[in-house]
């Protein structure tokens, strides 16, 4: 798998990488002039806007995250950071938050996303409350402690931080970042980069305005992060993570002459979900829309729906395109896709399986053996027919196009499938191949 793509890199960095960076230009360039009050207004907009938001969108993992920035705001403020000075309390709930923090957006990242039912977050909401009495009974402690001498809060004011912090800190990053890459996920990304400004919140001693600018950006890049998940929703498809329908009617009022549109369908794709079941007409599906997205020549790739797919070439004619093409049919007719035979629709139903639970145990054990001891299948064969046409003069609409590419679509396969035809060539396309699915 390639983890270093275009896609990959968007998923990471945008939006929260981003919007980090945008603070950090801020901060350090002086240009941020609002007061401390104005500052703390934004943060807690951001802290409850996330949270309504998370909420309505039933984004547990998201609204836990920030309700774990809220408890840490109670115990040192969100400009504590600014304030803290060995032997006070917010001294020790620093401590303590520098710790919990990364730790609990850890966990939270390893959750599954389960909405906000009682069994789910009852939990959650439990064990956070025992962290924040914790801190709150470790702070009280800390009261009747002397204070700390003068040369002590000059070495604080340059790294507060121990450094079991920092590498709790660094290994909870490494975690998310991980965890992000393989996801893809803006709420895995928004947790990486909300960590990243809660520590430099945190590392902001000495400046309550720096600490309550980065407090509020971690608590905003979680709320943004709800809307570009949003947004994925209604332009991706979920299943093979290729942009959806909408998506492709987008595309479709953008294009400029000259353009070229390729119509994509799985040959006897029925017959896969007939034979072996929806899961495995799935990982057909995802495997096609892989071969899909590598699609060379500047083309990219949507779903429109069900087994159908589309290729869109800005500013590319037939005859610059379909060696393309050719070249991505030829692709995945060598990919190989693996089952393993005995599928579960081939087993007996009804009375006759129930009567094979009434068998002894010695046939029982012979079956598992058996069982145990089968052998992949062989690979299936996955073809796919395509359909091109190209923009012209007389026909520079999208929805001529279109139609011209499905008619080229329905001639490949009625000259046998797993072919490429061309809407300008109907009985003269070149591109023959020997396979048929």
């Amino acid at each position: 798998m390639q983890v270093w793509n275009n896609a990959t890199v968007k998923s990471l960095f945008v939006p929260g990488g981003i919007l980090l960076t945008g603070v950090a230009v801020l901060v350090y360039s002086g240009w941020l002039t609002l007061a401390l009050p104005a500052l703390s207004f934004l943060y807690y907009c951001a802290l409850i806007g996330g949270m309504l938001l998370a909420w309505r969108f039933h984004s547990s993992r998201t609204f836990f995250a920030l309700l774990v920035l809220f408890l840490a705001g109670q115990a040192v403020g969100p400009s504590g950071a600014g304030r803290a000075s060995p032997g006070t309390p917010e001294w020790i709930a620093l401590q303590a938050v520098a710790l919990l923090v990364p730790l609990n957006f850890v966990l939270i990242a390893a959750m599954h996303e389960r909405g906000f039912t009682v069994s789910s977050t009852a939990p959650v909401v439990l064990f956070l409350f025992v962290q924040s009495v914790v801190v709150a009974v470790l702070g009280r402690a800390a009261e009747g402690l002397p204070a700390a001498p003068a040369r002590e809060h000059h070495l604080v004011a340059s790294a507060f931080l121990p450094g079991y912090a920092l590498l709790v800190f660094a290994v909870a990053g490494i975690f998310l970042l991980v965890r992000s890459l393989l996801t893809r996920k803006p709420a895995d990304s928004a947790l990486l980069w909300s960590l990243a400004a809660y520590f430099l919140s945190l590392r902001s001693n000495g400046s309550g305005r720096t600490s309550t600018v980065y407090s509020a950006s971690a608590a905003c890049i979680l709320a943004v992060s709800i809307i570009e998940n949003s947004y994925l929703l209604a332009y991706h498809d979920e299943l093979t993570t290729l942009p959806s329908r909408r998506a492709f009617n987008d595309a479709l009022l953008r294009l400029q002459d000259p353009y070229s549109i390729a119509m994509v369908d799985i040959d006897h794709f029925k017959r896969f979900n007939d034979t072996y079941g929806h899961e495995t007409g799935d990982q057909v599906l995802r495997l096609v829309a892989a071969s899909l997205a590598r699609v060379t020549g500047g083309g990219e790739a949507y779903r429109c729906g069900g087994e159908e797919f589309a290729i869109l070439f800005p500013g590319k004619t037939t005859a610059e395109v379909v060696d393309h093409l050719e070249q991505l049919r030829a692709t995945i007719e060598a990919s190989e896709f693996r089952m393993r035979s005995g599928d579960r629709r081939q087993v007996p139903r009804g009375p006759d399986r129930r009567n094979q639970r009434t068998r002894s145990r010695t046939r029982k054990g012979d079956a598992i053996r058996e069982l145990a001891q089968e052998k992949s299948s062989a690979p299936l064969s996955v073809t796919v027919s395509m359909g091109v046409a190209s923009s012209t003069k007389e026909k520079p609409h999208a929805d001529h196009v279109l139609q011209a590419a499905d008619k080229a679509l329905y001639r490949a396969k009625a000259n046998g499938r797993n072919r490429v035809e061309m809407a300008s060539t109907p009985r003269r396309s070149r591109l023959r191949t020997a396979g048929i699915a």
